[in-house]
């Protein structure tokens, strides 16, 4: 995961943080990659949650989002309050989880991505 990944100048770089001593990236961050909603990708966490263990995928706590708020740029924009105060709690993506989101996605954009990932 610590490859980059230019997709219309998203650099994936940029969307890694460690988190639990993880490297990870946020699901609005996946989604931005994959290009569908956020939901989409929230969906398919919910309807397939046996395909992803805690080292795979896991929901960060609200003080783990408060603490890390200024590390989640995509979390809190300035201009329109979207994202200041959250409605539910982000769910985070390993290398494995976002290599297993790819295949369940089954889209052309989520398999180039998984492809470049490797």
């Amino acid at each position: 995961m610590n490859e980059i990944i230019e997709t219309e100048n998203i650099k994936i770089e940029d969307m890694i943080f460690e988190m639990r001593g993880k490297q990870v990236i946020l699901a609005s961050d996946v989604a931005k990659l994959y290009k569908v909603e956020t939901k989409r990708i929230n969906e398919t966490v919910k309807r397939n949650i046996d395909r992803f263990p805690g080292n795979f995928c896991f929901q960060l706590t609200k003080s783990e989002v408060n603490h890390s708020r200024s590390q989640f740029a995509t979390l809190n924009n300035q201009d329109k309050r979207r994202g200041y105060n959250l409605k539910y709690l982000p769910y985070v993506f390993t290398e494995h989880g976002v290599m297993m989101l790819s295949g369940l996605l089954r889209s052309d954009i989520a398999s180039n991505v998984n492809v470049t990932i490797k």
